[in-house]
């Protein structure tokens, strides 16, 4: 024992002092939202969630959510619509046979009704007989009024929202929780003020949930308040009350326990089934899926009647909204751009259904304190006699030891456990251990990669390095896609500009340009005075790496606009850039000489992309790419520019131009993309007349390089027919 302490005092008494501060870490963590324990468990609850999401029980529960959407705001206006149009869509949805509709959005003020308007804004001017006319005439034009007889005999729930400012707006529910316990005393969160809907609505609504949600400190929503205390009444959300109406419940019973002054809330009770919830009154969110896991319509097309009915059918509806400017998106573990309306629609599946939902017990905390002492201890003790091969293989085992309890606990237990103190404790003693010699190799590895990380593509140093039997002077032979990108007029340009301001304007040029590239896994094999060439499947393979790389092009233009209007601003001139993309068979390897080498690609292929990107100002494109590289793209857009051969080519090649995906959500534009794609049929049917009318067309519309080129080829093949076995291919005698 005595020589176990001489030879092992050091790593011990560090080992015990690192398990007593995580200890007290956890414990600290317990009693503060915010630490940052706190924070990296909710990050591996997030992978734990996403991970077994396929594994996850699938319902026949039929939910809907309809959407007031982009098209719905085209198609029947900006919202907030009429209440005359919402309660049409409500009709609309229980004829088709909904049996729930919960409203994610609120009708906090009256709606003004253009009879009243009419008669305040016109008493001196209109006659007693005219105003006696407009008054009766008012009650049918107002369209709260209208609204509220359709709430009648529905299940309808309408949302409000709990404020911590002292205010109130609107008209707050009835309550139906009843507590064994009085309200006051529970331990539900406290709200001082709220934003309700009218009287009007509110009296005949069958229902009315808070629609706050429950963000954890990193503003990601992984569980949602069940009830809200709000002076000495606890109300219910959104999702809950939308329960109690499909359990045909006439209340919500909630369960608490005395614990020192308050009263903790255990469970709520809906119909005949009993939901745990934490002391709060909060469940953990069973998400189904990422967003729009559940079916979604538009709220057009409810009011248009033009949906499938058999989906509405016995179905619970959310009412939300995912237009720009009113889009209710929130960060969850499933998607940081998730529907509100959804994340409703996932806690009321889990009501329905409680099997779904994972339980935080209250004593979670006290079993992972146990653990680390325990653990801990033995580490500790165990971990200075094992060797490096020993002791790599211990510390992983316990590794996935924990990982797999932990995972099985939420799998098949409905547990969730807290989970980053134990990793940590693992890791920490493991990595503590193999400090001498791991981290010692580790720090030199990463020196040596910082340096060629600046001359080298980091991935090809990653290779050598993880694999450094593997290097090898000989190339080898691929198919990759290659981009080749340059500044319009750079030599005009940099005779305006000093040495310094060209520097400048270069570095914050190309800086952004190599993250977008690497951010698309690509490889930058060199920079040529303002040219940029970058490479994509090489040193690593990269799926689907021709999308890789025409995404990079619209990534890099989007940059070079943006730059543009910065350099302006700053006094510099502004820069337009062209791209070129090709994919096909290439060299690639270390080349060079025994004095420097560079990590390159030479082939065909390669030169053909240069070319590309040169006959961007010949077609008055900023973008262009071969036909092989969109043979690989199957999911983007692309316009054909023309049948070429280039110089140092003897075979044609079709050429395209990559159509940004914004620009298609343009109806305008889609009309002239098809117009170009039918004038290019027709000019190489040799239709001249026809092919003319629509280039003209297009001019008009917008004066474009490409359409020029095109009427003035026309012109000279009237003059001079190409003949009847003409393929369409012009020869470009200029790079």
């Amino acid at each position: 024992m005595l020589n176990y302490w001489r030879r092992h005092h050091w790593i011990l008494l560090c080992s015990l002092l690192f398990s007593g501060v995580l200890v007290l870490v956890q414990l600290s963590a317990v009693y503060s939202e915010q630490s940052v324990l706190k924070r990296l468990d909710g990050l591996l609850y997030d992978i734990r969630l996403k991970l077994t999401l396929p594994y996850r029980s699938s319902t026949d529960l039929p939910v809907v959510i309809v959407d007031i959407d982009e098209k719905s705001l085209q198609q029947v206006g900006r919202w907030p619509w009429s209440r005359q149009m919402v309660a049409q869509m409500l009709e609309q949805l229980t004829a088709a046979g909904a049996s729930v509709v919960a409203f994610d959005v609120i009708f906090s003020e009256p709606e003004r009704n253009p009879v009243q308007q009419v008669l305040q804004g016109g008493k001196q001017q209109l006659s007693a007989e005219m105003t006696e006319e407009l008054q009766l005439l008012a009650p049918a034009l107002d369209a709260d009024q209208q609204f509220a007889r359709s709430l009648e005999n529905k299940d309808v729930v309408l949302g409000f929202l709990f404020q911590q400012e002292q205010l109130a707006v609107g008209q707050l529910p009835e309550s139906y929780v009843a507590m064994d316990s009085l309200a006051s005393q529970s331990s539900a969160s406290n709200f001082a003020g709220y934003v309700a809907n009218t009287a009007v609505l509110q009296q005949q609504s069958s229902g009315t949930g808070f629609i706050n949600s429950s963000p954890d400190p990193d503003g990601f929503i992984r569980q949602a308040a069940l009830l809200i205390r709000y002076q000495d009444k606890v109300y219910p959300s959104l999702a809950l009350e939308a329960a109690r109406l499909y359990a045909l419940a006439n209340e919500l019973i909630v369960e608490t326990a005395p614990l020192e002054q308050i009263n903790t809330i255990i469970g709520v009770t809906v119909g005949n089934t009993r939901i745990n919830t934490d002391l709060y009154g909060r469940v953990l969110i069973p998400y189904r899926g990422p967003a729009r896991s559940f079916p979604y319509i538009s709220a057009s097309d409810v009011l248009h009647g033009i949906v499938d009915k058999t989906l509405l059918k016995d179905a619970v509806v959310f009412v939300g909204t995912s237009a720009v400017g009113h889009a209710d998106l929130r960060s969850t573990p499933v998607g940081v751009q998730y529907p509100g309306v959804e994340v409703h629609a996932n806690v009321f599946e889990g009501l329905i259904y409680p099997e779904l939902i994972h339980s935080h017990p209250d004593w979670a905390e006290a079993l992972v304190f146990l653990f680390l002492v325990v653990l801990g201890l033995i580490m500790s003790l165990l971990f200075p006699v094992l060797g490096p091969v020993s002791l790599a293989l211990t510390g992983g085992s316990l590794l996935l030891l924990t990982l797999g309890g932990n995972l099985y606990c939420w799998q098949e237990l409905k547990l969730d456990l807290p989970l980053t103190s134990s990793l940590l404790l693992i890791l920490g003693l493991t990595l503590l251990n193999l400090i001498y010699g791991f981290f010692g190799a580790s720090r030199q590895k990463a020196r040596i990669k910082s340096i060629f990380d600046q001359y080298v593509p980091p991935a090809h140093i990653d290779e050598m390095l993880n694999h450094p039997e593997s290097v090898s002077l000989d190339g080898k032979r691929k198919e990759m896609s290659v981009l080749f990108s340059d500044i319009r007029g750079f030599t005009t340009l940099s005779e305006k500009l000093t040495a310094t301001e060209l520097k400048s304007l270069l570095n914050r040029y190309f800086s952004p340009i190599t993250k977008t590239i690497f951010e698309h896994q690509g490889t930058i094999d060199k920079y040529v005075g303002d040219m940029v060439m970058a490479f994509w499947n090489a040193p690593l393979d990269v799926k689907a790496h021709a999308e890789l790389a025409v995404k990079a092009g619209f990534s890099m233009l989007k940059i070079t606009d943006e730059l543009s209007k910065n350099f302006v601003s700053d006094g510099l001139p502004a820069i337009d850039i062209g791209v070129g993309v090709n994919t096909g068979e290439m060299n690639v390897g270390d080349m060079g000489s025994e004095y420097r080498r560079a990590y390159t690609v030479l082939g065909d292929a390669v030169n053909l992309g240069s070319r590309l990107e040169s006959l961007t100002k010949y077609y008055g494109v900023r973008f262009l790419v071969s036909q092989v590289t969109v043979q690989q793209c199957p999911t983007l857009t692309f316009r054909t520019v023309d049948k070429v051969k280039v110089k140092g080519k003897t075979e044609a090649v079709t050429i395209y131009e990559p159509i940004d995906p914004e620009q298609l959500e343009s109806p305008h534009y889609i009309a002239a993309f098809q117009q170009h794609e039918q004038a290019l049929i027709l000019y190489l049917q040799q239709h001249w007349s026809e092919a003319e009318t629509l280039w003209t067309l297009l001019q008009q519309q917008s004066n474009h390089k490409l359409y020029s080129l095109y009427l003035e080829r026309i012109n000279v093949y009237r003059q001079q027919p190409p003949g009847a076995d003409w393929d369409g291919v012009y020869t470009h005698a200029e790079k």
